[in-house]
């Protein structure tokens, strides 16, 4: 059998309340949104390439940073390749974002989103 047409368009994030975290993604990444419903809304790199989408999670539960035995964990979290990290996390704590407590790497800041998924700021290495 071939293997049918198969390409990822997106990524989901769950919210209580998806416009009010794609009104953050949006700030912070400077992306369009594409569809906006009280349900689900998507946002659209001003390229093209994969979005990001978030929709109504009534009963959300923000994961735990790193996550310890019997913790909601996190199932997925976005990395962000920036060019200065400083001047990032800055930005993303304007927008509402948080730093993390645990920071694992010097290259990486873990941040929280307003309603506590992870994501990653990083420095590509040189050379």
């Amino acid at each position: 059998m071939d293997r049918p047409f198969l390409r990822p368009n997106g990524m989901v994030l769950g919210a209580p309340d998806p416009r009010q975290l794609a009104d953050f993604y949006e700030r912070l990444l400077g992306w369009q949104r594409n569809s906006d419903e009280p349900t689900w809304v998507t946002l659209k790199a001003p390229g093209g390439g994969i979005g990001l989408s978030f929709q109504l999670e009534t009963e959300h539960a923000p994961p735990v940073w790193p996550a310890g035995a019997g913790d909601q964990q996190m199932q997925v979290h976005l990395d962000v390749e920036v060019r200065d990290l400083a001047a990032a996390v800055a930005w993303a704590e304007k927008q509402g974002a948080k730093v993390a407590a645990f920071q694992p790497q010097d290259d990486v800041r873990v941040m929280i989103d307003p309603v506590g998924h992870p994501f990653c700021l990083w420095v590509p290495e040189k050379g």
